[in-house]
């Protein structure tokens, strides 16, 4: 049997073609497929504008220096996230303060917020936590009555809705990942969209250094044009390598969602029959694009969940430990928080499992035997069935 992973990126022919097309052309660094890219993201998420980065964490980052967050400035993040939510804020010389999330949607809510707020809360970083949407009118309405910045980590949400619409749209600031564990891929890269036309011209600037004038407008320019630094920037620029490859990926998008959507409920189903076990589900106001599936084991399943990791393995099968609490990382040892219990539990008895386009049914089918078999109790590895709580050394990787 082949070894099956828990993600494969979808790229085809036409991928291939588009980056060697992009070398052909000599415009191998931030140009105009760069721009293309933007417009047809910010259109399929329904936002005025988008500004393409390096990744993720980039385009959070951008988000909070153009928030105006500093020094001494609380932001209110999940602990359970991929630890760059937490890092940006660092970053910036913020203080970020973790917060707890619900346990069936696993992001924050208004009452887990509101938990954690202080005098000195300036902003939140709410995750839409793999694919999971958030739920956003009482979560914006609760951030506008307090003044506070309200930034989407929509890293894994690409393709997922909220009440009929794409996550992006009608968002200050969201950020969002094309590295491979997501449904659309740039090898690595980022895009953060904004409902401010303004603001994302500042974050083109702040991208490339601060500078006024892109590379791509004064090549173009037939009278001599001098670039002038407005403010310190960064250098966060994605690639027209990338944006080609993008550009394709955002066209295969839809196909990916159906047939993520589909995998997702034949887990739904062949898992229901396991007592107590809990899957990734929709949540009431929106859809996932179930970036991630992640299944939660009751207190009672046989073997605790780094021994079930062990057996997966042992037959073949790449899965994952559920999303990580950065507050029990060693980076975060010391750092003060207040009690989290959903997030503990969530992130010590959780796992994801194998999910991409091109699984099979024969091979999705193997997965769901293994779970099966090892919540009957019969052992298919020499894993055992004793107990193993706590984190495993895996991890949810963001780009």
């Amino acid at each position: 049997m082949s070894r099956i992973p828990v993600m494969i990126p979808w790229l085809g022919e036409a991928e291939a073609e588009a980056v060697a097309e992009t070398v052909r052309s000599g415009w191998v660094a931030q140009g105009p497929r760069v721009a293309a890219f933007e417009a047809a993201f910010a259109a399929r998420v329904q936002a005025p504008a988008a500004v393409a980065v390096s990744n993720c964490t980039t385009a959070l980052h951008l988000a909070l220096v153009m928030a105006g967050i500093g020094p001494g400035d609380e932001v209110i993040v999940p602990s359970l996230s991929f630890i760059a939510t937490a890092n940006v804020v660092c970053h910036q010389q913020a203080v970020p303060v973790f917060a707890d999330v619900d346990p069936v949607t696993q992001n924050l809510t208004p009452a887990t917020i509101e938990a954690v707020l202080s005098p000195s809360t300036c902003a939140v970083i709410a995750v839409h936590q793999g694919g999971t949407p958030l739920d956003l009118d009482p979560l914006r309405a609760f951030c506008a009555e307090r003044d506070l910045v309200l930034i989407e980590d929509a890293a894994c949400a690409v393709g997922s809705t909220y009440r009929g619409r794409p996550i992006g749209a009608d968002a200050r600031y969201a950020a969002f990942s094309f590295h491979p564990r997501k449904l659309l891929t740039t090898g690595e890269g980022g895009m953060l969209v904004t409902d401010d036309r303004a603001l994302a011209d500042r974050g083109r600037r702040l991208r490339e250094h601060g500078m006024n004038l892109s590379a791509a407008a004064r090549h173009g320019s037939n009278t001599v044009t001098l670039e002038s630094y407005t403010e310190v920037g960064f250098n966060y620029r994605m690639t027209d390598l990338q944006a080609a490859l993008g550009l394709v990926q955002l066209g295969r998008l839809e196909a990916m969602i159906a047939r993520r959507r589909e995998l997702a409920a034949r887990y739904q189903q062949a898992l229901s029959e396991l007592p107590g076990l809990i899957t990734a589900t929709d949540p009431e106001y929106g859809t996932s694009n179930y970036q991630s599936f992640w299944v939660l084991l009751p207190d009672s399943f046989p073997i605790g969940r780094d021994a079930l990791l062990q057996v997966l393995l042992d037959n073949d099968i790449s899965a994952r430990r559920g999303i990580m609490a950065a507050h029990c990382e060693p980076a975060y040892a010391g750092h003060s928080h207040t009690s989290l219990p959903v997030t503990e539990r969530l992130t010590a008895r959780s796992l994801i499992l194998p999910l991409y386009h091109q699984l099979s049914t024969a091979d999705q089918d193997r997965v769901i035997d293994v779970l099966r078999r090892e919540a009957r109790g019969v052992s298919l590895s020499g894993a055992g069935t004793g107990s193993m709580t706590g984190s495993s050394t895996g991890s949810m990787t963001r780009g």
